[in-house]
């Protein structure tokens, strides 16, 4: 009867093993994912605050255009009714500049949306690997062990 047990409890292990791996590779995946609508997120944010920027400059007035990593272009402003948007694969259309500052808001709200969401799945997923952490303890700790490393 106890190497019935024993069996069971083997299993019960590499199924909570397996479970582990899976929920730390999704934490993993969720992280990284993280970072990359962050970094979007800081695009938008200096994208709208650059366009908010050039909203109050006058025609013909010089500025100090970001172009990223902290690197700025001097540029004197022709036409600051209009700016070119970029919409997705490749293409760029022309919009009043009000519409692009909304536009800009709007996808980084969307961001900020997608941010939360997977914070929460990331908590979810971090919350799965401690559980299985400690199912995974006290098998070994009923088998007599001291403790569980598991890299």
């Amino acid at each position: 009867m106890s190497s019935k047990k024993t069996a069971s409890d083997d299993e019960e292990f590499q199924r909570r093993l397996m479970e582990l791996r899976i929920y730390e590779g999704s934490a993993r995946a969720l992280q990284e994912r993280l970072q990359i609508v962050n970094a979007a997120m800081n695009e938008f944010a200096v994208a709208s605050a650059t366009l908010e920027g050039v909203k109050t400059q006058k025609t013909d007035e010089d500025a100090l255009i970001p172009v990223g990593g902290g690197s700025y272009v001097r540029a004197k402003l022709s036409d600051i009714s209009k700016i070119v948007v970029g919409v997705g694969a490749g293409v760029a259309i022309e919009k009043p500049i009000d519409d692009s500052i909304n536009e800009t808001k709007s996808r980084l709200a969307d961001l900020d949306k997608a941010r939360t969401t997977l914070e929460e799945q990331l908590n979810q997923a971090l919350i799965k690997v401690e559980e299985n952490r400690a199912v995974l303890g006290e098998f070994v700790k009923r088998r007599g062990g001291d403790s569980i490393t598991i890299l």
